[in-house]
C-alpha cells in the first residue's frame, strides 16, 4: 500500500471533530512557561508544538487499535475504520500514525524530551495491557486501577507537559509541577469518563453509549466502589462480565450503590490537586486559561 493510500485512513481521527484536549492543555503550559521565562525563540515554540502533536498522535494511535480490540462500530458518532475497512487496515493505520509520531520526536533534537515522550509511549502500552488483566486481588484493585489510569491516560498529559517546560529551559521544580498537574488531571479525566458510563450523572454531550466499559469487560472505579457494598460483583469482575446477565446485574447494582458518588468525590479531589499545581505558577493570561480548561472539565460532573 502506498503512503498516499494510507493517509486518508491515518488522518481519519484527525478531522477536527475531536476535543483536542491534550494539545490544548500542553500548549497552555508551553505558553505559560514561555511568558514566565520570556522565551520567544521560534525554534523552541515550534518544538513545543511538535510535543503537542506527538501527544495527540499517540492518543490517535490508541483509538485505531482500541476500535479493533473492542470491535467498535462507531466513534465520535461516525463509523470506525475498523468497521469501514476491517481490522487489518485499522491496525496498520494506527501503526502509521505512531510511526509519524516517532518521526516527529526525532525532529525535536532534545535528548531529555525524546526520553520523556518515548517513556510516555511505553506507559500507554503498559496501561493498555494492565487494562486487560482483572487478576488483581480486591485489596490491590484500587491502587492498580490508579496506576493503570496514569499509564494509559494521564501519562499522555504528564510527560508532554513536562517536555514543553524542558524545551523552555524551566528548572526541575517547575518541570515536576507540570508533570504532577498532568498526572492529576489525566486521572481525574478518566474517573469522570467512568462516571459517564451510567445515566445517574451521564450527559449526552459526551456522545457516549451507556455501560460501554461493562460491555467491554472492564471494571472502572464506580464498579470497584460498588463491589465493596455488593460482593457479588467480585466474581463478575474476575470473569470480565462475560456470563449472560452479568452486565445488566452489575449495572443495576452499581446504580444502587454509592459508587458513582464516591467516584465523583475522588475525581474532584484529583481536579483540586491539578488546580493547586496551576496555582504555583505566576499569574498570567495562560495560567488563567489553564484554570478555565480544568474548571470546565470538572463542571461536566456537576
Amino acid at each position: 500500500m502506498h503512503v498516499e493510500s494510507v493517509l486518508p485512513l491515518a488522518s481519519y481521527h484527525f478531522d477536527g471533530d475531536g476535543k483536542c484536549l491534550r494539545p490544548l492543555v500542553i500548549l497552555c503550559w508551553a505558553k505559560a512557561i514561555n511568558f514566565i521565562l520570556k522565551e520567544t525563540s521560534p525554534k523552541v515554540i515550534e518544538n513545543q508544538k511538535k510535543v503537542a502533536q506527538v501527544a495527540e498522535m499517540v492518543h490517535g494511535t490508541c483509538l485505531y487499535h482500541d476500535d479493533v480490540i473492542d470491535d467498535a462500530i462507531k466513534r465520535r458518532a461516525k463509523p470506525t475504520i475498523n468497521f469501514l475497512c476491517g481490522q487489518k487496515k485499522s491496525i496498520w493505520a494506527g501503526d502509521f500514525v505512531l510511526g509519524r509520531a516517532l518521526e516527529t520526536i526525532s525532529q525535536i533534537s532534545n535528548n531529555k524530551v525524546c526520553i520523556l515522550l518515548t517513556r510516555m509511549i511505553q506507559n500507554v502500552v503498559t496501561g493498555e495491557l494492565m487494562q486487560l488483566d482483572a487478576g488483581a486481588t480486591e485489596e490491590e484493585r484500587f491502587s492498580q486501577y490508579i496506576d493503570k489510569t496514569f499509564k494509559k491516560t494521564a501519562s499522555v498529559f504528564a510527560y508532554p507537559c513536562q517536555a514543553v517546560l524542558v524545551l523552555a529551559g524551566a528548572d526541575a521544580t517547575l518541570q515536576t509541577t507540570a508533570f504532577e498537574f498532568g498526572r492529576q488531571l489525566g486521572i481525574a479525566y478518566q474517573l469522570v469518563d467512568g462516571i459517564t458510563d451510567f445515566p445517574a450523572i451521564a450527559s449526552t454531550e459526551y456522545g457516549k453509549e451507556l455501560a460501554v466499559d461493562l460491555n467491554q469487560g472492564l471494571a472502572n472505579m464506580p464498579v470497584l466502589f460498588a463491589a465493596q457494598q455488593f460482593p457479588e460483583l467480585n466474581p463478575m469482575i474476575l470473569r470480565h462480565f462475560k456470563e449472560p446477565g452479568d452486565v445488566a446485574t452489575a449495572y443495576n447494582l452499581i446504580l444502587k450503590s454509592d459508587g458513582l458518588q464516591r467516584t465523583e468525590e475522588l475525581a474532584i479531589q484529583y481536579y483540586g490537586d491539578a488546580m493547586d499545581k496551576i496555582a504555583q505558577l505566576p499569574q498570567s493570561p495562560y495560567q488563567e486559561m489553564l484554570f478555565t480548561v480544568t474548571h470546565q472539565l470538572l463542571n461536566k460532573i456537576k
